[in-house]
């Protein structure tokens, strides 16, 4: 099962053509969830699992993987409360998400498909689950619901004690000369919007947010229309790579590619923190790479572009 993830050099085509794959798993019934195969390091069947005294609730235990011990999550619980009942038959997908590895227990794993994000879909509103998805897609006659990763590890970490400047962005110092400039954001998850929101507001510049690069991509071409530009006061764009209607990679290229806009300064910042992102960067011309999430180093990044724009 681990050979259902090929080398992350043979995916990496997929960068700014606005196309991702989804792994598609079940937990125990019928619905179909999806998890971006950058995200994925491998996939193996559920070992016996060592429990861990007083650990959070979504929490199964701890796997020894080739000698390594790794956090596993029961994923339907985290998002439904439900958790999976089944003790044999279950997979466990190996993933890595802002700078952490876990696991997450599921029940099934059905198969790698390829779509384009303009075929992804914001949620819809209402259920509890709902408040956990970050987008759905259509595929063989059945909604794919594609899981916000992001918010379950955010929420259980919080729960956990974890350092919320981690969890919930902000506590970093104003820097001088930021009220000046202000920062667009754009990602389709509320709650890494909320993060990074709150850094950037603490350290003085004035925040525009989008929830996709199409949104982004027109704001951006509606400020560089203005008189006098829009763009003369925008410090940089901060950019997730995975989001419905355009990816980061693609709103990247696109922006290059227009001579009103090119010069854009931009950061891609994602939770796909795997080794492809240092070429893909170079590749689309993104300015700046960071792994989600320490409000700290994204204060460092927008401090280094504030004294580069003074010097």
């Amino acid at each position: 099962m681990a050979g259902i993830i090929d080398s992350v050099d043979q995916r990496t085509h997929l960068a700014g053509r606005n196309r991702m794959e989804l792994l598609l798993f079940r937990f125990e019934g019928r619905q179909r969830y999806g998890i971006n195969v950058f995200k994925v390091r491998e996939v193996i069947p559920a070992p016996e699992l060592s429990l861990v005294p007083q650990a959070h609730p979504a929490s199964r235990g701890i796997a020894y993987v080739r000698g390594q011990a790794l956090s596993v999550l029961d994923l339907s619980y985290a998002i439904s409360g439900h958790g999976i009942q089944k003790e044999e038959g279950n997979y466990i997908i190996i993933t890595e998400y802002n700078r952490q590895v876990q696991g997450f227990l599921v029940g099934g794993v059905d198969r790698i498909i390829n779509i384009n994000w303009e075929e992804v879909m914001p949620p819809p509103s209402g259920g509890s689950a709902g408040n956990y998805l970050t987008a759905v897609a259509r595929y063989e006659e059945q909604m794919i619901q594609i899981v916000d990763v992001e918010k379950v590890l955010g929420e259980i970490n919080r729960d956990s004690g974890v350092d919320p400047k981690t969890t919930e962005g902000g506590g970093v110092a104003a820097a001088k000369g930021a009220d000046a400039y202000k920062v667009l954001v754009v990602d389709d998850s509320k709650m890494a919007l909320t993060q990074i929101q709150r850094t950037l507001e603490d350290l003085g510049v004035r925040v525009v947010t989008k929830m996709n690069g199409k949104e982004a991509l027109e704001q951006l071409k509606s400020w560089a229309r203005q008189e006098p530009s829009g763009l003369d006061d925008l410090l940089m764009v901060v950019s997730d790579i995975e989001m419905p209607a355009m990816d980061g990679y693609t709103l990247t290229a696109r922006l290059r590619e227009d001579d009103s806009i090119s010069s854009v300064y931009v950061l891609l910042h994602s939770s796909l923190s795997g080794v492809f992102n240092t070429e893909m960067v170079r590749r689309v011309g993104a300015d700046e790479f960071l792994a989600k999430f320490h409000a700290d180093e994204l204060a460092d990044r927008v401090r280094g572009r504030l004294q580069a724009l003074g010097d």
